[in-house]
């Protein structure tokens, strides 16, 4: 009997853990709650930064805007040059940039030094966050050890949005907006000093091709397309000329790249990647849980501060249960039972929970209690995403190929951001036409029913995010098979060919 010394396949195909990788964790883990905190942090701090700078009303959405059409547009790129570049190489190229982009916007004297910033955040942002991810599920390939560091990594990634309504508050009210800016400096120093430490990299993993640029130049053009069509529709309605041509461009360069992309030899994203159900199942489950996430965290601020009169620093409070229950989800639940349990019985029922909290947010009114509605909804909530976040993330690069693992990573980013663009355009019509229809069906006190319109409109949009949140279960139930002891990407044989994942039941 052979000795697993002298096994071959056991030394190519089970490399032995990176001593490193527990410590390397931390810092990637920095460096992704770096990313999504910027995803909200700034929209605490606009009204203030929109008056120091002299933005007008018409052009502010911008400044959230140029950050969410940089970054999904140019996702698939970054994770395409991740592959070929080098994890490493391309995260601390991400930080420093990011970095410097942040002082940019944190010392703007005028409105386009602002926006230059913000979109400089979103190009580094695009290079970071899926280099982030792969570097995680290369690093990471026992189960147990996968489902552990996933966990934490889907914890930050749910939970980073509602922490930056608290740090935006706390910043803004206490220190100056120009410090949601200044705070990704500390924040990309720390985890780019400890990239450079601790995390490590096999050449092996890396993508020897060359890059796709008619790829690269479709992607970007479809993704910045599909996102900038809902911001339109958002603004000027789903029926206006230009968002009508927007996604209908944005149609047009979609199948030109799923064409390009087949015919190719070295595509920017392997058809094989988005082929695999798991992995297209979770990207679509997670882009639909994230279109009711979105709309939730962008009407219950508005319910908060603006109908029950809390201070900015007040609602980020408010939304820490939302925090613990992702925490507890991410790494108490969904942690300890996917390598046991196939990931769709996770993820299905995590979406339900999250269903069942907005149901519950549905009965929001304008004297409704916090500890009785909103205390629960938003537990349920982040329990249930929580538990849903991690099986979600590690389907990512789910039976991936090593020099595959960036794109398939930012294929989960850019789902995300496509979803949240979705939810923001789609709800925010849902809300004000139900808040316009109560307004023309009710009279009364004008003061008093123009908030109870507002609530409508509000408990109306987060009913339909709860029905999407159902759909996605669905999804998730009906493409998902993998087993929960098969999350270990593919590895290299001595035969040089890819080791293929356990099969599902």
């Amino acid at each position: 009997m052979s000795s697993p010394q002298t096994s071959p396949h056991t030394a190519h195909s089970s490399p032995a853990p990176d001593p490193l990788r527990w410590k390397a964790l931390i810092f990637i883990g920095i460096a992704q709650l770096m990313v999504v905190l910027d995803g909200t942090v700034v929209n605490i701090a606009l009204p203030h930064a929109q008056a120091a700078l002299h933005i007008p009303d018409t052009n502010r959405q911008w400044v959230v805007t140029a950050y969410s059409l940089a970054f999904g547009g140019l996702l698939l790129f970054g994770g395409r040059i991740s592959d070929l570049w080098g994890r490493k190489r391309a995260f601390v190229t991400g930080l420093a940039g990011f970095a410097g982009a942040s002082a940019l916007g944190g010392a703007a004297v005028n409105e386009a030094m602002l926006l230059v910033a913000r979109a400089g955040q979103g190009v580094f942002g695009a290079l970071l966050a899926p280099a982030a991810l792969s570097l995680l599920s290369v690093t990471f390939t026992a189960p147990k050890e996968r489902a552990k560091a996933f966990g934490i990594y889907g914890a930050i990634a749910g939970a980073g949005s509602a922490i930056g309504l608290l740090l935006g508050g706390l910043l803004t009210e206490y220190l100056d907006w120009r410090w949601v800016m200044f705070i990704n400096i500390p924040f990309a120093a720390v985890a780019a000093t400890g990239a450079l430490t601790f995390v490590r990299e096999r050449e092996t993993a890396r993508n020897r091709d060359r890059l796709d640029i008619p790829g690269v130049l479709l992607a970007t053009g479809a993704v910045v397309s599909l996102v900038y069509g809902f911001t339109k529709a958002a603004s000027a309605g789903w029926s206006a000329a230009i968002t009508l041509a927007v996604f209908a461009l944005a149609a047009v360069l979609l199948a030109a790249f799923v064409t390009v992309q087949a015919k190719v030899k070295s595509p920017l994203l392997p058809l094989r990647v988005i082929a695999d159900r798991n992995r297209g199942g979770a990207y679509l489950t997670l882009g639909l849980a994230i279109v009711g996430m979105f709309g939730l965290f962008f009407f219950l601020t508005f319910y908060l501060q603006d109908i029950r009169g809390y201070s900015p620093v007040t609602t980020g409070f408010a939304f820490l249960p939302m925090v613990a229950g992702m925490i507890t989800g991410s790494t108490q639940i969904a942690a300890r039972l996917l390598p046991r349990i196939p990931a769709r019985f996770l993820m299905g029922p995590g979406i339900l929970l999250a269903a069942a909290g907005m149901l519950i947010l549905t009965q929001l009114s304008t004297t409704s209690s916090y500890t009785t509605v909103t205390l629960p909804g938003m537990l349920l909530l982040g329990t249930g995403m929580g538990t849903m976040f991690t099986p979600a993330m590690s389907l990512a690069t789910y039976g991936v190929q090593p020099r595959d693992a960036g794109v398939a990573s930012a294929m989960i980013t850019t789902s995300q951001q496509i979803g949240g663009s979705i939810g923001t355009a789609l709800l925010s019509t849902i809300a004000v036409n139900a808040t316009t229809g109560y307004l023309t069906s009710h009279h009364g006190d004008p003061a008093l029913t123009a908030a109870q319109g507002l609530v409508h409109g509000y408990t109306t949009a987060i009913g339909w995010a709860a029905a999407i949140m159902t759909v996605a279960s669905v999804v998730a139930f009906t493409l998902i098979n993998a087993r929960g002891d098969a999350f270990a990407p593919k590895t290299s044989t001595a035969a040089g060919q890819d080791a293929v994942p356990a099969a599902a039941h």
